[in-house]
């Protein structure tokens, strides 16, 4: 059977018989199923300092107060969540591919589940 490819862009290439990332390579014959995840970025840290520049305002300096809630902000909204690619084998779960573009990652997701489909 011929090497059909599905997906390739970078260093990720999806194929009917293989899965390449970041020069990794999985076989499809291996692959059980495949799903996204997404690990949203910890907002602890924000919120702290945000709630600690408002104290601070409040209190003691409202310039140093008011710096410290602008980082917390930027924390909260500009930390971007990462998006994984995990294949299932039977030798257990792997996070295959890593990426901020949750379109790459469905593109990706989409073209595992096609070669999956279409394996010898």
């Amino acid at each position: 059977m011929e090497e059909r490819t599905f997906f390739e862009q970078g260093d990720v290439k999806v194929t009917n018989a293989r899965f390449v990332s970041g020069g990794q390579t999985y076989a499809m014959s291996n692959v059980t199923s495949v799903k996204p995840f997404e690990k949203k970025p910890p907002r602890a840290l924000g919120i702290i300092l945000a709630l600690v520049g408002l104290g601070v305002m409040v209190g003691s300096s409202f310039m140093f107060g008011l710096v410290l809630l602008g980082l917390g902000l930027a924390v909260l909204f500009l930390v971007k969540p990462v998006y994984h690619v995990l294949l299932a084998t039977s030798a257990g779960e792997t996070r295959a591919l890593m990426t901020k573009n949750r379109e790459y990652l469905n593109q990706v997701v989409q073209a595992v589940n096609e070669a999956m489909i279409h394996r010898g």
